[in-house]
């Protein structure tokens, strides 16, 4: 990111650092050497000061360029937006170009994977969306023992943070796991560009000019309740959607007030996706399910599995069960839980 700023300074361009995070790196820091930095703002939560970002004296300034540091970053309560990237959004609509940073465990629809490979469950996250409408993105990519490397040289943080770092999420088999993630989205995003013109023109490559192709549109159906894994189901859901190019869906069958808070929470999370959300009334959740699937022309459906039931109920059919049943001509997939410790 500084490279570019500086290549940009060079030509001419009127760029300034908006948030920079050196973590002490003086390799680092000397690489900021002629670059305007906009003074961060400083404010006061539970008893200590914190700097971030100022983003009305960003906006004020209004350079053509501006480099944020740290995408995924949770602002300080106090702030006019929660997360970095909402702050980002506002130079952009005040067409203030910018240049940021993330990590690819930072990627929303990846955090169940990470959570999965590494133990660690990363809570700062970037929604798909806001990384997609990027115009370029730049791949940086280091094998995991150069990395471990360069924490040992203290180039990256400070002795004490650089040990903890590799002792816990910055270990050799939980980079391999991240890198090889980075690689698979990477080569997915390149794989998108490749194929984007003749599928935006409804053509098939290396077919007569206009020949149109007959290609069935997906549509994903997530079924949500108040239930933990509901988060899994939703970024499992979006991401299969985004690989298909498929319009996702998300329904709560509300039966009652069960759940209500944690009902809304997930809604809440899927909308911030950009994932069209609805709740029906029914007692008959599974038939409420497969009938707003085929009025909303679902192809696939994605549920949590059904919880176990007690030993008199056994002979009973599940929610899942029903469904299964009701809707043979869809395809369903049943997301199990997965369960691990830790936090990042």
């Amino acid at each position: 990111m500084l490279q570019e700023a500086q290549a940009l300074r060079q030509k001419g361009v009127d760029i300034v650092i908006g948030y920079f995070e050196s973590h002490g790196r003086q390799e680092t820091i000397a690489q900021t050497e002629g670059l305007e930095v906009v003074p961060r703002r400083i404010l006061t939560y539970a008893g200590s000061q914190f700097e971030e970002m100022d983003v009305e004296a960003v906006l004020r300034r209004k350079p053509a360029v501006a480099l944020v540091d740290e995408l995924a970053h949770t602002n300080v309560p106090g702030c006019e937006r929660l997360k970095r990237w909402q702050d980002i959004r506002e130079m952009l609509d005040a067409g203030i170009d910018v240049l940021t940073t993330m990590n690819v465990q930072h990627l929303e629809s990846l955090n169940d994977q990470v959570f999965h490979a590494t133990g660690i469950h990363v809570r700062e996250t970037v929604p798909d969306w806001v990384v997609d409408e990027a115009d370029e993105l730049v791949f940086i990519d280091l094998t995991p023992r150069a990395l471990r490397n360069r924490l040992e040289r203290g180039v990256v943080y400070g002795p004490e943070k650089a040990r903890r770092a590799m002792e816990n999420f910055f270990t050799e088999t939980n980079l391999t796991a991240l890198r090889e993630m980075a690689l698979r989205h990477t080569a997915h995003e390149v794989e998108e560009k490749l194929v984007a013109s003749p599928a935006a023109a409804g053509e098939t490559p290396g077919a007569a000019p206009g020949f149109q192709t007959s290609v069935r549109t997906e549509r994903i159906l997530i079924c949500l309740t108040g239930r933990p894994s509901s988060a899994i189901l939703i970024r499992r859901g979006k991401r299969v959607a985004d690989y298909l190019h498929a319009d996702c869906l998300a329904v709560h069958v509300k039966v009652n007030e069960t759940d209500r808070e944690a009902v809304e929470r997930h809604m809440s999370f899927a909308r911030n996706l950009r994932i069209e959300t609805h709740v029906v009334q029914s007692s008959d959740v599974s038939r409420a399910i497969t009938e707003f699937a085929r009025v909303q022309q679902i192809t696939q459906i994605f549920m949590g599995r059904s919880l176990p039931q007690p030993w008199w109920k056994s002979f009973r059919e599940t929610v899942v069960q029903r469904v299964v049943r009701q809707a043979r001509d869809l395809q369903i997939t049943i997301v199990a839980e997965r369960r691990r410790s830790g936090t990042m």
